[in-house]
């Protein structure tokens, strides 16, 4: 099999549910290996993409391959795939090992060899010493780590997650999102993972698809969509972002053209100094200022109209900032101007 081959291939899919589009002819490729995410709000077609890999859905239209082969028709359990959902799915009668092994006695695996591969995947989730619990004993993370032993013994080239962290607290959450990578990683397989959580998308993927709408609006690395997003729904969804266009575009660049600059990247500077060449200035009033611990969220309200959110590193140890009410002077590099389309390509 080449080398080069895509885990999964989508070309033109569209998917509808009477009148609504839930997909609308998407084309994207996954590398195998990859950690892959498809990112969006609820509705926007990326869990449909994943029950259409899966083969819970079937297109419409357009082609679906997994690993060059086209999969129309194809019923789940005769795709290389398995699918890892967030409510876990386990069997709450069954043990760990039984939920584990669950699979292989399926494929009337011989017991010896169903004992072995879950305790090796049991070792590999680091619940190894759990065979013997049932799912009410365990923790929600714990619960979680089953379920993922339980669809990598069957060996799929294709893991698929749907929201899988999404019930648990955000420590935990944060510690999964490690392991998950990590294990990804020592197992070489593709994940396409499915999440509405931006900072779970930009932490974990190699790459990622940003849906709106039943379409893509752009895919590309976590710094790529980040630091320059395509479209102004990527630069609103991914992190946050202030987003000017119309007059305030204009005043600001010269172009009522809209553009993106991210509040991180905007600084406070002396009404009185200089503006250097290839700095873009502006000044207003602080509207709000909120603590966030590591950080502070100022919203400057600008002479003219229109409103900046400044983010800055709470680096210092000392309590002087700018309060509410207080002139300042913002400013930052043009080049941090992402200009944006109004729609995807």
């Amino acid at each position: 099999m080449p080398a080069s081959l895509p885990a999964v291939r989508f070309t033109a899919v569209s998917r509808r549910f009477g009148d609504v589009r839930a997909v609308d002819g998407v084309s994207f490729e996954i590398a195998d290996g990859e950690f892959f995410s498809l990112l969006g709000p609820s509705g926007s077609g990326k869990t449909t993409c994943l029950r259409l890999i899966a083969g819970f859905e079937q297109p419409d239209e357009g082609a679906i391959e997994v690993h060059g082969v086209n999969v129309a028709g194809v019923p789940p359990y005769e795709r290389d795939v398995n699918t890892v959902f967030q409510d876990y799915a386990l069997f709450p009668h069954m043990t760990v090992g039984e939920n584990v092994e669950y699979g292989l006695m399926i494929r009337r695996v011989p017991a010896a060899e169903r004992r072995k591969r879950s305790d090796e995947m049991l070792d590999l989730v680091k619940l190894s010493g759990y065979r013997d619990r049932k799912p009410a004993q365990l923790s929600g993370g714990q619960r979680q780590r089953v379920a993922l032993a339980r669809a990598l013994i069957n060996r799929p080239r294709v893991l698929l997650l749907d929201e899988p962290l999404g019930a648990l607290d955000l420590k935990l959450r944060e510690q999964m999102q490690v392991e998950l990578k990590a294990l990804q990683r020592q197992l070489g397989i593709t994940f396409v993972y499915v999440t509405h959580d931006q900072g779970e998308a930009l932490s974990m993927s190699d790459r990622l698809a940003v849906f709106s709408h039943g379409r893509i609006e752009q895919i590309g690395s976590p710094a790529q969509i980040y630091e320059h997003p395509a479209t102004a729904f990527v630069a609103g969804f991914v992190g946050v972002s202030n987003v000017c266009e119309g007059p305030l575009a204009q005043r600001l660049s010269g172009s009522p053209a809209p553009f993106a600059i991210r509040p991180e990247k905007v600084r406070f500077c002396p009404r009185t100094e200089q503006t250097p060449a290839g700095w873009v200035h502006v000044d207003g009033t602080i509207e709000s200022v909120v603590y966030l611990g590591a950080a502070t969220r100022y919203l400057v309200a600008l002479q003219g109209g229109g409103a900046i959110t400044v983010l800055t590193q709470n680096a210092d140890d000392r309590d002087a900032g700018p309060a509410a009410g207080d002139p300042v002077r913002l400013r930052w590099m043009a080049r941090h101007q992402q200009h944006l389309a109004t729609t995807a390509a």
